[in-house]
């Protein structure tokens, strides 16, 4: 019979005695990058340096929704980080509030130096005069308001504005007066002014994707809405 006793482990205590656990190699510290269940799928490897897909704000979607303007691939909108272009119909509401703010007052003025509209005076003599002078005056309440805060006060009251479509800024100094020169002087030129502004007016209708008339597409700008 063999009276040899069982040598002590490294940590004191006999080796045949040590929970399997114990044993030199079998207990390591736990990798949190391998502790998920195994029955789920791998984790989604973080983002690259630089990508920016997915965040809010970058590759189609910003903070005022989805991508209405961007192309069927996912392509940037072209708005992002603006407020959604104004709907026509206010638009329109605000082009006829500003005639009746400067048409109505100046009408009145030039009543006692021109007189009444005479409609027999077929538009030409005092009837193109009182035009004339109605349209340069609308000219510079547009150039004005607009380089001012890019509103004029019929935009104010259907709550739109216009922006420069590189940043959505105020169309200060010569945008806002290019602006508003396109829209009113050509109408000074007799027959051929009037389709122009119909032209002009009209072009928003079918224009994609920024909806913008004539005047929009010179001075660089979109009319969206005011916060």
């Amino acid at each position: 019979m063999s009276t040899e006793q069982p040598q002590p482990g490294p940590g004191g205590e006999p080796e045949r005695n040590r929970p399997p656990d114990a044993e030199p190699g079998r207990h390591r510290p736990v990798d949190p990058a391998n502790s998920r269940d195994p029955g789920l799928p791998p984790a989604p490897p973080p983002p690259a340096a630089g990508d920016t897909t997915g965040v809010a704000g970058v590759g189609g979607a910003d903070r005022y929704g989805s991508n209405p303007y961007g192309g069927p691939q996912g392509a940037a909108d072209p708005l992002a980080g603006m407020p959604p272009l104004a709907p026509l119909g206010r638009r329109l509401l605000a082009r006829i509030i500003d005639m009746l703010v400067v048409g109505i007052p100046m009408t009145l003025l030039l009543w006692p130096i021109i007189g009444a509209y005479d409609f027999d005076d077929g538009g030409g003599g005092e009837g193109y005069l009182r035009q004339a002078v109605i349209i340069l005056v609308y000219f510079v309440y547009e150039g004005l308001m607009l380089s001012a805060r890019g509103q004029t006060l019929g935009k104010m009251a259907m709550r739109i504005r216009v922006a420069m479509l590189a940043d959505g800024s105020v169309p200060q100094g010569r945008p806002g007066w290019l602006r508003a020169a396109v829209y009113s002087l050509p109408q000074l030129v007799s027959c051929v002014g009037f389709v122009f502004w119909l032209v002009n007016v009209l072009f928003c209708t079918w224009d994609q994707p920024y909806r913008q008339c004539l005047h929009d597409k010179a001075a660089r700008t979109v009319v969206v809405t005011a916060r």
